[in-house]
C-alpha cells in the first residue's frame, strides 16, 4: 500500500512540474503539492547546515522553499530564536507533530508566542534524511488546530522523502566543495556572524547568539539584522546594551 501511495504521489509531481512554469524549482512544486494534498495552509522545504564550532549542535539555514509569507516567517522565527519543530526534526531524526500550538506554549518558549502571531495554529516538521544522515526537514502548517490523520502522516513523509531527492539532485548539480548555494539567501548571516566573532572576540556559537538575540530583543527578522552588520549599520560591543547603530545615509 505505502508503495502504491508512493507511485501515485510520484506522478502527481511529475504532471505538476509538466504543468508548471519552465522556472519552477522541483521543491516549489512539491511544497505546493505537499499544501495541496495534505491539506494544510502552507509548506516550507529546509535544508540546515552547522554553524556551531564543529560540533554539529547549532544547525542553521541554508536553503529554502516557502509557499506563503507564513512559512517563511516560521522559518525564520525558528533561526532567530534557534528553537522550533524544524529544528527538533532535524536533531532527533523523527516527524515532530503539534496539533494545537496553543496548548503546548512551554515545548518552545521562544518560538510559540511568535508562531501564533503569525498566523500559525498547529506545526507538523517531517526529516529529510538519507539513511542516518540528515539534511533538513519538510514544516507544514495550519491556520486551525487540529491533527493530522494517519494516511496524512504516511503521505507526508513519503513527500518528505521525494523533498530528499530533489535536495540530493540540486546537489549533485553544483560542483564537489561548493555549497555557496546551500548558503543562498542566508550568506549574509554567516558573514555577519564571522563579523561578530571578530568584534568580540569570541566564538562563532556566541557571536551567532548574540545576532539571535538582537533580533529577538527588537521583534526583527534574523536576515534583517544580519544585513545591518554586514553593511555596516549596527556594530557589537562588550555590553548587548550598547550595541552601537548607525543612522544610513
Amino acid at each position: 500500500m505505502s508503495q502504491d501511495r508512493r507511485t501515485v504521489l510520484l506522478s502527481r509531481l511529475e504532471s505538476s512540474l509538466d504543468a508548471a512554469e519552465e522556472t519552477a524549482s522541483r521543491m516549489s512544486v512539491l511544497c505546493a503539492l505537499a499544501v495541496e494534498h495534505l491539506a494544510v495552509s502552507g509548506a516550507g522545504a529546509t535544508v540546515l547546515a552547522s554553524l556551531a564550532d564543529g560540533d554539529g549542535q547549532d544547525p542553521s539555514r541554508g536553503l529554502v522553499h516557502a509557499t506563503n509569507e507564513i512559512s517563511t516567517g516560521l522559518e525564520d522565527l525558528q533561526l532567530t530564536v534557534g528553537e522550533g519543530p524544524c529544528l527538533d526534526a532535524f536533531a532527533t531524526g523523527g516527524p515532530v507533530l503539534v496539533a494545537d500550538l496553543a496548548e503546548n506554549r512551554t515545548r518552545w518558549p521562544g518560538f510559540t508566542p511568535g508562531a501564533l502571531s503569525l498566523g500559525a495554529a498547529a506545526v507538523f516538521s517531517f526529516p529529510l534524511h538519507i539513511g542516518a544522515a540528515r539534511l533538513g526537514s519538510l514544516d507544514l502548517y495550519h491556520d486551525r488546530p487540529g491533527r493530522m490523520s494517519d494516511i496524512q502522516i504516511s503521505d507526508a513523509l513519503i513527500l518528505a522523502d521525494l523533498a530528499t531527492h530533489a535536495v540530493v539532485t540540486e546537489l549533485e548539480g553544483h560542483a564537489s566543495g561548493d555549497a555557496g548555494w546551500l548558503a543562498d539567501p542566508h550568506a549574509e548571516i554567516h558573514q555577519a556572524t564571522g563579523m561578530i566573532q571578530a568584534q568580540l572576540n569570541t566564538t562563532t556559537e556566541n557571536a551567532l547568539l548574540r545576532l539571535r538575540a538582537h533580533a529577538y530583543t527588537y521583534s526583527l527578522p534574523l536576515l534583517d539584522v544580519a544585513r545591518r552588520v554586514t553593511e555596516r549599520q549596527l556594530r557589537f560591543t562588550d555590553e548587548p546594551d550598547d550595541d552601537q547603530q548607525d543612522t544610513p545615509a
